[in-house]
């Protein structure tokens, strides 16, 4: 009885289907292994950052080096000491002298500080601006830092010492001829429970700048930047990040989404040409929730890139949101080389090239 009495394609055409089965599985894992390929280049695209990252011992510190640490020494612990905690709910009053000191310490520098004032869970907060005119100034540069702490920690690595880094860069940019107008802002609320809310003071702000057309070409900013280790595998990140970077925490980060890639690598490019110190960049999708764990975020809900300059936070630092966030904790030395870098940077985006 042949095969084809029991409903069997005859052998010839048993072996063309094997045949064209095996080749179909065989595109499909060639496309499989494409798509995984392609998709690793991509994500290793959003990783590669132009020029290379400082490596081996720092140069010495020259005069202005220490005199810039010292500055940076004082306005921490005039923030994180002197005034301490500072969260909007449970330190209402540390909260109002923080922003009380922000706006004389910007003014004392010799600006004409502008307050944003708003309505926060009943009582007022503010946002500070203080502005350097550009020659071409409807193109606008902006560095920003929060000064609020999270709740039961003096906050002098989260964020007084961005604050102090915002206020170095503003001194140094004080009548200084731009072409791009930079401004430097202070923002109110940005930790729980106005992270990521309305009420942010970043998110304010950023709206306010939309609403008046004010066209933000690049935003920089400064969130928990004083934090540098030695120690061997002190550094984590999120899942899938880590392979690729180093292992040890004694590099600043410029973190930036996809849509702001190309600012991620200028900011690398000319930090890494501008100042012998470890600088690490990534353009991350949001999928990766920590990317946008600051005001950065809230400048990119309005359309804007944006990046955030970080010694990572969490990923590094013991005392994140801790009692023990406490002045004596940050690296003023090395808080001070990455300020000098910044100032590189800031520089180059406020410059029509």
């Amino acid at each position: 009885m042949s095969e084809s009495t029991y409903g069997l394609p005859p052998p010839r055409a048993r072996s063309r289907l094997q045949r064209a089965v095996m080749w179909g599985l065989l595109a499909l894992v060639v496309l499989a292994l494409l798509a995984a390929g392609f998709g690793w280049l991509a994500w290793k695209s959003l990783l590669s950052m132009p020029g290379t990252s400082h490596r081996g011992p720092l140069p010495p510190p020259d005069e202005a080096l220490e005199q810039l640490t010292a500055e940076l020494r004082a306005d921490v612990e005039a923030l994180a000491g002197r005034i301490g905690q500072r969260h909007p709910l449970s330190e209402p009053n540390g909260f109002a002298r923080a922003a009380d000191w922000v706006e004389r310490r910007l003014a004392s520098i010799g600006y004409a500080v502008e307050s944003q004032q708003y309505r926060l869970a009943g009582f007022p907060a503010w946002n500070f601006q203080a502005e350097v005119p550009g020659t071409r100034s409807d193109e606008i540069v902006i560095v920003g830092a929060h000064y609020d702490s999270a709740a039961n920690t003096p906050g002098a690595n989260d964020n007084a010492s961005g604050v102090a880094a915002l206020v170095a860069l503003a001194q140094r940019f004080s009548g200084r001829h731009v072409d791009r107008t930079v401004r430097f802002v202070a923002f109110a609320a940005e930790e729980m429970p106005f992270f990521q809310t309305e009420k942010m003071g970043s998110w304010v702000y950023a709206r306010k700048c939309r609403r008046q057309g004010d066209r933000v070409v690049a935003m920089i900013n400064l969130e928990t930047i004083g934090y540098y280790t030695d120690v061997p595998r002190s550094q984590r990140y999120p899942l899938l990040v880590g392979p690729l970077y180093p292992s040890t925490g004694n590099f600043v980060a410029i973190v930036g989404d996809p849509a702001s890639a190309a600012l991620v690598r200028r900011v690398v490019a000319t930090f890494r040409r501008s100042e012998p110190f470890p600088c690490e960049g990534a353009a991350l999708p949001r999928l990766v929730p920590e990317v946008g764990f600051s005001d950065h975020w809230a400048f990119w809900q309005e359309g804007y890139p944006a990046v955030m300059v970080t010694d990572t936070a969490m990923f590094r630092y013991p005392y994140y949101h801790q009692p023990e966030d406490t002045p004596e904790k940050v690296d003023y030395e090395r808080l001070a080389r990455v300020v000098r870098g910044l100032e590189q940077v800031v520089l180059d985006l406020a410059t029509c090239q």
